[in-house]
Formats: structure tokens, sequence, C-alpha cells
């Protein structure tokens, strides 16, 4: 009876440890995998095919130049957070962002008319909501979550009015809001990561160029 019990306990050991190990090894396999599948982003096409648009934008490129000057300061400053979110600096990204906020309140919609005004009213609230979040949080975690809202914004206004000083890349991680993707504007071609900075910093593709 006692050699018995003895082999059933044996035996049940043998079975937890290799249940265990079995879970280990499938874990293991999972995180391999999930970063196999980020390495592989980093090594895809950089440019993004002649012509190609993302965003579709009215053009309001004839607006007045004021309008344009301030829309591409905010450019400006939303450039400088989104380096600082790549740099996973929550405290000067605070910072930033508070910058943001201020030039997208600089920006004067009262010489635009009808559909115009509509439209930069619509985006700087967009633009100004997502910074003032991103202003008063103290994590990363908070600030990414908004950065897409804000990218969006930014780009629309920067496309439609024409306030592009530089060529600008719109870019686009597939892995970043939980899967679902998402995007970002840069002044550099070459893939840095805001959504998870150094963790994947080459994870993403160009989408779009405004020149």
């Amino acid at each position: 009876m006692l050699k018995k019990t003895f082999v059933t306990a044996a035996m049940a050991t043998f079975l937890f440890t290799s249940c265990t190990e079995a879970k280990q090894d499938t874990t293991a396999t999972a995180e391999t995998e999930n970063m196999e599948r980020h390495e592989g982003m980093a090594h895809g096409e950089t440019t993004p095919a002649s012509g190609k648009v993302v965003v579709e934008t009215p053009d309001y490129t004839s607006a007045a130049s004021p309008v344009k000057e301030q829309v591409a300061t905010l450019v400006n400053n939303y450039l400088k957070l989104k380096d600082k979110l790549v740099a996973s600096s929550a405290q000067q990204a605070q910072a930033d962002a508070k910058a943001v906020v201020a030039a997208a309140e600089k920006v004067d919609v009262t010489a635009l008319q009808g559909e115009q005004k509509t439209f930069a009213e619509e985006k700087l609230s967009e633009v100004r909501q997502a910074a003032s979040t991103m202003a008063g949080a103290t994590d990363l975690e908070t600030q990414r979550a908004q950065l897409e809202l804000l990218s969006e914004a930014t780009f629309a206004l920067t496309k439609a009015f024409g306030a592009a000083n530089e060529t600008l890349y719109y870019q686009h991680c597939p892995m970043a809001n939980n899967d679902q993707g998402a995007y970002w504007l840069s002044s550099n071609e070459e893939i840095r990561n805001p959504y998870f900075g150094e963790k994947m910093l080459k994870c993403g593709s160009n989408e779009e160029v405004l020149n």
C-alpha cells in the first residue's frame, strides 16, 4: 500500500512539473512571437507608395496666411511633444503638451469663413482636448493614449491648410492602441515610435507624406 501511495505521489509531481514547464514554454513562445512580430515591422517598407492618401481633408490652402503660420507653430510644438514620448519622458512631455495647448489657443480662426472655420474649430478643439489631458497626466500610459487623437487632428489641420514648412511623414504602428493601430506625425522618415519608445523603437511604417 505504501509503495502504491509513493508511486501515485511521484506521478502527480511529474504531471504538475510537466504542466508548469509547458505553461512556461507557451508563455515564452508567445512573448517571442510578439517580439518577432514587432521586429518584423522594423524592417518593413519605410517609403509609402507614391501619392498614397491616408487622410482625406478639404483643401483650404487658400486661407489667410496667419492661420497657416499659426498651425505651423502648432506642428512644431507637437513634434517636440512626440519626441519626448519617443524618449519616454513623461515629465518633459507634460511641459510640451502645455505648449501645444497654448499654440492651439493662438490659432486665430476669426478670418475664416463657413466650412473653413467650422473645420478649424473642430480640429483645434480635439488638439486642445488631447493635449490638455496629456499636460495633466504624470504617466506615459495616459499621455500615449491621447496621442492618436492629437496626431489625427494635427495632421488634418496641417494638410487642409497647407501648413507644412518641411516634409512631414504620417507614420503608423499596427501594434499600438491594443493592436488596433495608431498614427503619429514626424519630420523624420526614419521610424521612431512614440507609442512604445525604446521598447519597440522602430516598429512602424510611413503611410503618407506632406511636402
